[in-house]
């Protein structure tokens, strides 16, 4: 089993915090951490951090977790992604995401209907771009060349690379399956191992439609990593987990709630969503039990972070995704280098 972090987030660049972030993605590599996610909300953007990340690291893979594609063309992002791939080495991931309508409309002033067939268009053009060939496309939301205009199909003058790696950050049935069709990798959220089959039971159907199998798809998950008492442990997670239940997505879009529920906690997420959502936010954060908390993180002491890591495995996840708890770089570490420690222990049990 590999793992990954991840840095960025909604509030990233609030503190000017980045050089304790490319600290921390640093030393994680030399403890073995095989890849470094940034995440891309409404703070910074995925990209730039990799850029600077790719000069400061030599092994470890730099995914974007995720870049929205209602934020860029899809001509630009592979630019990018073929940008990035040059400059590090060809360690870059593309990590693609569809956001949420507050995001999507709010913020990029895009329309959010049909995300499945905007994310396929997307990631139907980026394979035309990496395979060097001309970028030609008749599709629903994008039309290249523009019809009617004076532009003609072009070749990116970068070299094609086929080999760049795309991951999906999916949650819906169908994107779930479009995901095993598609992609070389899932980027799972809202996701307990306990009820894995709420979303990689899609993921395997569409692998086995496209001729594929799970097996041919990066299954990477996971969550927070803490070691002490569970209860003490799970009470600041438990107001991130109702900003998720009631704030990712609108009232009747949130497709993280929608998978909670999948996952054995629909009377709950029903409920921390509506309170949320009424401006009742520290209900919305009690209603919300210490068992959930502990279904989709890694806490408690060293035994139980172990057991919960062998649940993942079997489960089916290849990479562990963890957030290491530390109010410092260097507590965040010496968390990091004991997950390390159970992981590599579990894998060779």
């Amino acid at each position: 089993m590999k793992v990954s972090i991840g840095i960025g987030g909604a509030a990233s660049g609030s503190r000017r915090d980045f050089e304790q972030d490319v600290r921390f993605v640093v030393e994680a590599e030399k403890l073995g951490v095989d890849a470094v996610w940034t995440a891309e909300a409404w703070g910074h953007d995925a990209v730039a951090p990799l850029a600077y990340l790719a000069a400061k690291t030599s092994r470890i893979r730099l995914g974007t977790g995720i870049m929205q594609i209602s934020a860029r063309t899809p001509s630009m992002t592979a630019m990018t992604a073929l940008t990035m791939a040059a400059i590090s080495g060809d360690r870059f991931i593309l990590g693609l995401g569809v956001s949420g309508p507050q995001v999507v409309e709010g913020l990029q002033g895009r329309p959010f209907r049909a995300p499945l067939t905007r994310m396929r268009e997307t990631v139907d053009i980026v394979r035309l771009a990496f395979a060097g060939e001309k970028i030609s496309y008749e599709g629903r939301f994008h039309q290249l060349p523009l019809p009617g205009g004076e532009g003609k199909a072009l070749r990116l003058a970068q070299p094609g690379n086929a080999d760049i790696p795309i991951y999906l950050a999916t949650l819906g049935p169908k994107a779930l399956e479009y995901t095993g069709e598609a992609a070389d990798g899932w980027l799972g959220t809202s996701f307990t191992p306990d009820h894995a089959g709420a979303h990689l039971e899609y993921i395997s159907a569409g692998a086995r439609a496209a001729g594929r199998s799970l097996a041919d798809v990066d299954i990477q998950a996971g969550g927070s990593v803490a070691f002490g008492d569970v209860a003490e442990l799970a009470a600041p997670l438990k107001r991130g987990m109702a900003f998720t239940l009631g704030a990712m997505g609108s009232a009747r879009t949130n497709f993280y709630n929608d998978a909670f529920k999948r996952g054995g906690w629909e009377d709950v997420a029903r409920e921390s969503q509506s309170l949320w959502v009424a401006g009742r936010r520290d209900d919305a954060v009690a209603v919300i039990p210490d068992a959930m908390v502990e279904e989709s993180n890694l806490i408690g002491d060293e035994a139980r972070v172990r057991e919960r890591i062998r649940t993942y495995r079997d489960a089916g996840v290849n990479t562990l995704r963890v957030s290491p708890a530390g109010r410092t770089v260097e507590e965040r570490l010496e968390t990091l280098g004991r997950a390390m420690d159970l992981i590599r222990a579990e894998t060779t049990a």
